[in-house]
């Protein structure tokens, strides 16, 4: 039996790109976004790839549709990887923190936060039955205080402790928990943080590739509760 995957956000960017990788590792998918035509657009290259893929068009941000989203895989499956990549950015141009409209914010938790924790929740024994994986997508926001990120870079600041939490209180389930970030990336929400510029020189989302091929093939246990920085020039796992 395939190992099966589960990945938010996953029409374009960062999520289409790890959808490929992971159909060339023989994993089954089922992939997550907003706008179906994407989704059956991802669905329609990975067909030649001969991996079943499964698509949910959702806001994982809404409860009903996260129930959605936990029937596409089933009351008894296990599975293998979460992947929540899915984000919301908040508004554009990047306002300052304390002008930042409160519903706007609440948005951005509810999606970087609430959601990924939402899932984790809904197939918290689909994951223990594979002893699978959560990856979390992180920021370099979340560290770095910049002027503008406030918003988006607090709630991947909270998502890295909420993995981090979920690492230790899942240890017993066999549930590993990390959270990554890929660093800054060519894609349609990076351009939306900088309107009218030319991001033409970030690299795309490909470039992550070999650090995905790394994390799958470390142990679990040893990995849980750490947080990777994709684009780096070499990966450890902190003793």
């Amino acid at each position: 039996m395939s190992p099966l995957a589960l990945v938010t956000g996953g029409s374009e960017g960062l999520g289409a790109a790890l959808a490929r990788f992971l159909a060339g590792r023989g994993y089954d998918l089922v992939l997550v976004a907003r706008r179906a035509e994407r989704l059956e657009a991802v669905r329609a290259r990975l067909a030649p790839l001969g991996t079943d893929v499964r698509i949910v068009p959702a806001d994982v941000s809404r409860p009903a549709d996260q129930d959605r989203i936990a029937a596409a895989v089933g009351p008894s499956a296990g599975l293998d990887l979460l992947v929540n990549n899915a984000s919301e950015l908040g508004p554009s141009p990047l306002p300052p923190l304390l002008s930042y409209p409160p519903d706007e914010l609440a948005r951005v938790y509810a999606t970087n936060v609430i959601a990924p924790l939402a899932l984790v929740r809904a197939f918290r024994e689909a994951l223990g039955r594979a002893r699978g994986r959560v990856v979390n997508i992180s920021s370099d926001a979340a560290l770095g205080g910049y002027p503008g990120w406030g918003g988006y870079g607090a709630s991947k600041a909270a998502l890295d402790l909420v993995s981090r939490t979920l690492a230790n209180e899942l240890r017993a389930d066999g549930i590993c928990v990390v959270s990554v970030d890929p660093g800054d990336l060519r894609t349609a929400m990076h351009q939306a943080a900088f309107p009218g510029e030319d991001i033409s020189d970030r690299p795309r989302p490909e470039v992550t590739i070999p650090f995905w091929a790394w994390l799958l093939e470390q142990d679990a246990a040893r990995i849980s509760g750490h947080r990777f920085r994709a684009q780096d020039d070499r990966w450890e796992v902190p003793t």
